[in-house]
Formats: structure tokens, C-alpha cells, sequence
């Protein structure tokens, strides 16, 4: 049975990289590792690097070669790319080892051209350093990876469809951005990063009104 697969890599972007993106292109471009091959990540969940090989070519080939490789800010559980809530749109992919690495870009307001909602919030959380994921999206099936799996782990299979990737807040694989403090540290960090975030989105929000 084919299920929703979400799985989480951490996505920092410092206000360095916005300013020589803007400087060189006039847009926002950013780039990092979109997919990760052949590891178990912390939703317990490996993808075999031929799998996600096949999918990211029929994505770079379709979705990105026409320009529709959109993705959301905070993704639903669809496998249907919601255009009102469009934050960004990948414009290039390709393979480091077995990380899959991508160009993204963010679709908020520059000279001539005005963003999405969604792209102006994504641009104001880079802005202000907050920490985000970029997380695949996609549908298929999954099965335990050993015979005696006590750790649940499982393994994706050959039915796995990519749809998108998405910028999420909640970090869930290998290498997942929160250091790890102390649990109560840890809760008040997370905290902290989502009151910065509803502070940012109703600043944009007063800011159009």
C-alpha cells in the first residue's frame, strides 16, 4: 500500500549567501543537499540510492527542465503541490556522493517582479537566520529492512514516486539541525524558533495589510 513519505534534511541559509545571490542574479538562489542515498535517518526510513537516482531524473527532467518544480512552505499530507501556498522552485539538481544536491529558487519579491506570500515569508525566515529543513515529499510503500527488525527500520520501495520538496520547521533526519542540548534546553530552543517564526509571518502579513 503506498503511503505519504516525508523525510527532513537540515537547509541553513546565512544573510551572506541572500546578499551575493541578490548581487550576482538580482534573484534569491540558494542551494543544498535536498536528499539524502543509502542512509537510515532519523524517521528510521532508508532510500536506495537507485530509487532516489531514477526519481530525481524523471523530476530534473520533467519538473525542472519545464520550470514547474515547485515546492511549498510547510507541506501537507497530499501528493498534490499546492500552488497558493508555492514558496520556491528548483531550478537545478545533481548528485554529490550520495547526497542529492539542488539550486533552489525563492520566489519573493525583486525588482520587476513580485513573489508569492509563501516566498516572502520563506525570504524573511532566511533574513532573519531562523533554521528550517527542506523535506522530499512523495508516495509509495515501504518494508522493514532486516528480517528481525527490533528498531522498526524500513526501507523504501521500488513503487516510490518523487512529488516535491518542501521547507518544513521540523527537522527529522541524519544530522537534523537542533544541536543537541539537553532535553529542557532543547524544548526552549524549539520554542524560540517557532515564536520568531509567527512573529516574522505577522510582521509580513501587518507590513502587505
Amino acid at each position: 500500500m503506498k503511503n505519504i513519505l516525508v523525510d527532513y534534511i537540515p537547509f541553513e541559509v546565512s544573510p551572506q549567501q541572500i546578499r551575493e545571490s541578490f548581487e550576482k542574479s538580482g534573484k534569491l538562489v540558494v542551494s543544498g543537499v535536498l536528499q539524502r542515498a543509502d542512509a537510515i535517518n532519523q524517521n528510521k526510513r532508508k532510500y536506495p540510492k537507485k530509487i532516489l537516482m531514477r526519481e530525481a531524473k524523471k523530476y530534473a527532467d520533467t519538473f525542472v527542465r519545464e520550470r514547474r518544480a515547485l515546492g511549498e512552505l510547510d507541506h501537507p499530507d497530499s501528493s498534490v503541490v499546492n500552488l497558493s501556498n508555492a514558496s520556491h522552485n528548483i531550478v537545478e539538481m545533481h548528485w554529490n556522493g550520495n547526497d542529492l544536491v539542488g539550486m533552489i529558487e525563492v520566489l519573493c519579491d525583486r525588482p520587476g517582479v513580485r513573489g508569492t506570500p509563501a516566498g516572502n515569508i520563506l525570504k524573511a525566515l532566511f533574513d532573519n537566520n531562523i533554521k528550517l529543513g527542506i523535506s522530499s515529499r512523495g508516495i509509495g510503500s515501504v518494508k522493514p529492512l532486516y528480517e528481525e527488525d527490533e528498531e522498526d527500520v524500513v526501507e523504501v520501495q521500488d513503487d516510490f514516486e518523487l512529488v516535491s520538496f518542501d521547507f518544513i520547521s521540523n527537522p527529522s533526519t541524519q544530522g537534523a539541525f537542533m544541536n543537541r542540548l539537553h532535553e529542557s534546553k532543547n524544548i526552549n530552543t524549539k520554542q524560540q524558533i517557532y515564536n520568531s517564526i509567527e512573529n516574522i509571518i505577522m510582521d509580513i502579513i501587518t507590513t502587505k495589510i
